[in-house]
């Protein structure tokens, strides 16, 4: 998964998105993490975390290397930054169907390899995946026809969730297969990273703002339908939701075309005083201004999602019944407008200003 890159000249370090200053891994650290722990460092992050104050930056440095660990940050004000998006990983595998303590699956939110619980986290020039062997557990069938996905096998990367806020995400790779990323709370801003991943592989209420970002869309067997990019929750009363400007949508070299949509609106299932059911204010919000999409985006862009309706059974939601919208896409994945692929006028684009996306904060 880590593929070693060399260092150039002491000036610079080539990362996957490029160049990183060699000065910023020389800066002063709060705390660094290390394979083999001198006086005053650590053995794992979660050690780092838990000596850091929550009322000041904390810059933590976690050192080349694979970390298998679940990290849990509940603190504010937390750094963790790498030497590098090839060089520092930090990896576990969970997955939906594993037996929790008390014998039931953990389910999709028992998953994460990093819960960010807390406001003003940051992440930079490292990994975090979740490798759980999901092609290996798959069953046969495809996600056109809204067949169930396989039980089980969600395993999320990164979870944003819960008091989060202001998340900064720059040079990360967010390695996974269905649902990597899970933005759920608050605020994000993730800036030149690669997010791989199949099935609703960036989902949540959350605002999240991706700019210049790389979305791989991955093969998942038997590869006659490959999956959706985001599957926002975003809630009706909430204008925004996921803003992808500048990305761009690339695949697996095995990932067919016309195989994979841009998202779809996901009615998490919440208990209320009359019953267990979809939200009805979830209302799905996403937004793909100037971004460049691959073959293997579907002409029609958006897909229905089915959930469970109030009374018992089940019922979809409409892309037309969602805020999806597209500017200036770019690409052989770039349809037509249409009454499902909604294209914005230059003058309704400007509404989807990061500033505005994130109500005022960008970092």
């Amino acid at each position: 998964m880590l593929r070693r890159r060399s260092v150039l000249t002491g000036l610079s370090v080539m990362g996957a998105a490029g160049l990183v200053p060699a000065q910023a891994f020389f800066t002063r650290y709060d705390a660094v993490v290390k394979k083999n722990p001198g006086k005053g460092e650590f053995a794992t992050i979660t050690d780092a975390i838990n000596a850091a104050s929550g009322t000041k930056p904390y810059r933590i440095l976690v050192t080349a290397g694979i970390w298998r660990e679940r990290v849990s940050v509940e603190k504010s004000f937390v750094e963790l930054i790498g030497e590098g998006r090839d060089k520092t990983a930090i990896v576990f595998n969970a997955s939906a169907g594993d037996p929790g303590p008390d014998g039931k699956p953990i389910g999709t939110f028992g998953t994460p390899t990093i819960y960010v619980k807390a406001p003003d986290f940051s992440a930079k020039h490292l990994t975090i995946a979740n490798d759980f062997d999901y092609v290996g557990h798959l069953q046969k069938g495809s996600l056109k026809d809204e067949k169930p996905a396989p039980v089980g096998t969600q395993s999320v990367a990164l979870a944003i969730q819960d008091n989060a806020d202001r998340a900064y995400i720059e040079d990360v790779h967010l390695d996974g297969y269905h649902d990597t990323l899970y933005v759920n709370t608050g605020r994000s801003f993730f800036r030149g990273c690669r997010i791989e991943g199949c099935v609703d592989f960036i989902f949540g209420a959350g605002r999240a703002v991706f700019e210049n970002c790389e979305i791989v869309s991955r093969l998942r067997p038997p590869g006659d339908f490959n999956g959706y990019v985001a599957a926002p929750n975003t809630n009706v009363h909430q204008p925004y939701g996921f803003l992808f400007l500048g990305c761009r949508l690339t695949k697996e070299s095995t990932v067919a075309p016309h195989t994979v949509a841009l998202g779809r609106p996901w009615r998490r299932t919440t208990t209320f005083p009359d019953g267990h059911y979809g939200d009805p204010e979830a209302v799905g919000a996403a937004a793909y201004i100037h971004c460049w999409m691959g073959d293997h985006i579907v002409p029609e862009g958006w897909y229905p999602m089915g959930y469970n309706a109030k009374g018992g059974g089940r019922a979809e939601l409409q892309p037309e019944e969602a805020r999806f919208f597209e500017f200036g896409s770019t690409g052989p994945g770039a349809g037509l407008a249409s009454a499902r692929r909604r294209i914005l006028s230059p003058e309704q684009a400007k509404a989807y200003e990061p500033k505005l996306v994130l109500d005022g904060w960008v970092p």
